[in-house]
């Protein structure tokens, strides 16, 4: 009785967090109307703040019902090593050397191309860095197109309805952009070992179809976003200057070995420290680390474990029942009100599923990975990094889930071919 009393409160608390996200944007909006507790709503505003409040609302609401030591065995029996590890790569892949690096070989391809340098930037920052999330990870790949185009698009000028839209295409094309290997898209890595997907079966199943889902959509918003993209202003003196291509390969290297060590906290928290010590020796050529942001993003997921956590009773029946055709649109659908990585991680439990089953179980988790802030782990970092380039500094849910409608069906139309 206490256990399914627990799961329909998980349950409960689960769809009031999701509520709470679609309400962001109102609690800011609030903030303005009302200076007096503008601080507690600019609070409840914060959507990397959603899923860590609730969760700990869930934590006291266990130990009311069962005890505290019941509430504290279950937070502690959960796997926080990818909240962890997307705080970790977020920092060091946001830092100014991995940047200036990035920056000047897109720079270096932009003047190639017979296209205005800002047109060309965009759609680097939507295509090329997507995929090469499939290399150094997703939440890197966010991390650095986030920053990227920032100044090209979301800032003051654009429409909102494009800043929205170029939003979805970005969440979009990362969710999908990781999926030409085995281990840069956390729902893929759920279900590699289990269903023996390698990078060749990857590529060869699910990265060609991505490939030409994030040049479409990155394609379509760049040319409408074609007459609002300028060169961004110069920053100052410091952050213009030259960083020395050693720093900037060091810089990488410690990026290498956090997505070498992803699966090993210990290790890869270890180097983060090394790496915080390197940028205080050499504080000449770093900018201020994003530590703020990367422990909001960290929250935010850490969060969305202890929430989702109690969510099996109900999700997995759902996988478990649907056929093929079915299960692709469910999870298609599933994803944007829960992790996907968590609804493959449920599928991959379900003894004897198709080969088929697990095709289009992957294809719709990734497909929807952009439609909402919760459904791909990478995308509360990309919010907490571009808030600020939309009005009242804050991403509305109904606009994401709008934005991201026409590049989900590219790819989904591309997964089911």
């Amino acid at each position: 009785m206490q256990a399914s009393l627990i799961q329909t409160v998980a349950a409960a608390l689960f769809a009031l967090a999701l509520l709470h996200t679609f309400a962001a944007k109102w609690f800011e909006s609030l903030a303005h109307r009302h200076p007096r507790h503008a601080g507690l709503f600019h609070i409840l505003g914060e959507v990397e703040v959603v899923f860590g409040l609730w969760a700990f609302v869930l934590v006291v609401a266990m130990a009311l019902l069962t005890t505290g030591a019941e509430a504290l065995a279950y937070a502690e029996s959960r796997h926080y090593t990818e909240p962890l590890f997307v705080f970790v790569v977020m920092v060091v892949a946001a830092s100014r050397p991995v940047l200036a690096l990035v920056q000047s070989s897109l720079m270096a391809v932009a003047r190639l191309v017979p296209l205005p340098t800002p047109v060309v930037l965009a759609w680097l920052g939507l295509a090329l860095v997507p995929l090469l999330g499939s290399l150094i990870t997703e939440p890197a790949a966010m991390t650095l197109a986030a920053l990227i185009l920032a100044p090209l698009v979301f800032r003051q000028g654009p429409p909102e309805w494009l800043k929205y839209g170029a939003l979805g295409v970005l969440f979009v094309n990362v969710s999908i952009g990781g999926t030409l290997t085995s281990y840069a898209a956390p729902p893929v890595l759920m279900v590699a070992a289990a269903w023996q997907w390698d990078s060749a079966f990857m590529a060869s199943t699910f990265g060609w179809r991505a490939c030409v889902a994030v040049l479409v959509n990155a394609t379509v918003v760049v040319f409408l976003l074609r007459r609002h993209l300028h060169a961004p202003a110069a920053g100052d003196a410091q952050a213009d200057a030259p960083v020395p291509l050693l720093v900037s390969l060091i810089h990488l290297g410690f990026l290498a070995a956090a997505v070498v060590f992803a699966h090993h906290p210990v290790v890869f928290i270890g180097l983060f420290l090394f790496f915080i010590g390197y940028t205080q020796a050499y504080a000449q050529h770093q900018s201020p680390l994003i530590l703020k942001e990367g422990l909001l993003v960290g929250f935010f997921l850490a969060g969305l474990v202890v929430l989702g956590g109690m969510q099996q009773w109900w999700l997995q029946p759902i996988v478990s029942s649907l056929a093929p055709t079915a299960l692709f649109f469910g999870a298609l659908g599933l994803t944007a009100v829960t992790d996907n990585a968590a609804l493959t991680y449920l599928g991959s439990l379900i003894e004897g599923i198709s080969a088929q089953s697990q095709y289009m179980l992957v294809a719709g988790a990734v497909a929807g990975g952009g439609l909402t802030v919760i459904a791909n782990a990478p995308n509360p970092a990309g919010a907490a990094l571009l808030r600020r380039g939309f009005n009242e500094e804050s991403i509305g849910a109904l606009g994401l889930l709008a934005g991201a409608l026409a590049p989900t069906v590219v790819a989904a139309a591309m997964f089911l071919l």
